[in-house]
């Protein structure tokens, strides 16, 4: 198994989902140490720093990427697994964002309120205890909180030459927000051009469910990851697997319509491993299923729908990809 190292300059970070070319081309079976940069471009780094003054660009989510699959055809499914996720600096950042935000008013949720007003918060990490130092900008709380790092972006270009913003989410993936999107977790995206083209980045330090005030503790990440590729099969939606859930993903707006997007791909995922009928599988959802928030702030919302692996029979997925996964990455 070959090892792909590879750390962007800034000129090479990709800001879309779609519409760039290949950094490099890499075979099934490889093993990738990049690192990738914050969502704020290492440009927030300390608590008098706002995001509206620092970036006027408007470009947030740097992606590391996108890389080219030999052999991935659209209708194929690309296999990500995440074997390791190291914080690349001794501190993190969030902020609250003008116009953005669960709690605020927004462009598609306008009110005649004025925006909150923005704020940075940045995070110390202590590596030895494991935790980032939550301070209180008004008082002198303070609270220490375990790592738990996390990319915020993974995806894959659109179909039909669509190009969306790394800030946006979809069928291909994209800024998902899941804190589910961690070490020991193999995702599985539909393939939609040659090649796949997939992107990382966007990495979280640690981030709630739901991402409510619209950032997590932001920081720049060093990401090993395993790729692979099973022709065939693509998933409508990502998916993910690890070692306790099968779990769905889906983005939409309104909330709900996420929700139910995100249940019928687990519908449909519990019928073809068991071989149910359709409405047995809806029924048995409805007792087994978890459905925590991944994001309520972003273009789109995102939700995942879990099943615990523990309640099912034991009869693999993609052909036991994950325990393959998983065991290359401990050999890593």
């Amino acid at each position: 198994m070959g090892t792909f190292e590879f750390t962007p300059l800034p000129s090479q970070f990709a800001w879309t989902f779609g519409g760039a070319g290949p950094i490099s081309r890499l075979g099934p079976g490889t093993a990738l140490k990049l690192w990738t940069e914050d969502a704020f471009s290492g440009r927030l780094y300390k608590n008098s720093h706002l995001p509206d003054e620092r970036i006027t660009d408007g470009r947030f989510n740097p992606q590391t990427g996108p890389f080219h699959v030999e052999g991935a055809e659209p209708g194929d499914t690309l296999v990500l697994h995440i074997a390791e996720l190291t914080p690349a600096r001794d501190w993190g950042v969030s902020t609250l964002v003008a116009h953005f935000g669960g709690l605020t008013g927004t462009g598609r949720t306008a009110t005649l309120q004025p925006p909150l007003p923005e704020r940075t918060w940045i995070y110390q990490l202590d590596r030895d205890a494991g935790t980032v130092r939550f301070e209180a900008a008004a008082g002198d709380f303070t609270v220490d909180l375990p790592l738990c790092p996390m990319l915020g972006t993974v995806g894959v270009a659109p179909s039909a030459g669509e190009v969306r913003s790394s800030l946006a989410a979809g069928g291909y993936g994209g800024n998902l927000d899941t804190p589910e999107m961690r070490a020991g977790a193999t995702c599985y995206l539909g393939v939609n051009v040659e090649g796949a083209l997939f992107s990382v980045g966007d990495g979280h330090y640690r981030q709630g469910e739901g991402e409510s005030c619209g950032t997590a503790v932001e920081g720049a990440m060093n990401t090993t990851l395993v790729v692979d590729l099973i022709k065939g099969g693509a998933p409508a939606w990502p998916r993910i697997e690890n070692d306790d859930f099968l779990i769905t993903l889906a983005s939409a707006r309104p909330l709900e319509d996420a929700w139910r997007i995100s249940q019928v791909q687990m519908v449909g995922w519990l019928s073809d491993r068991h071989g149910l009928d359709p409405l047995d599988a809806y029924q048995l959802l409805s007792q087994i299923s978890r459905t925590p928030l991944a994001n309520v702030v972003n273009t789109d919302y995102t939700v995942a729908t879990k099943v615990p692996k523990a309640l099912l029979p034991d009869r693999p997925v993609f052909g036991g990809m994950h325990r393959r996964m998983r065991e290359i990455a401990a050999r890593l």
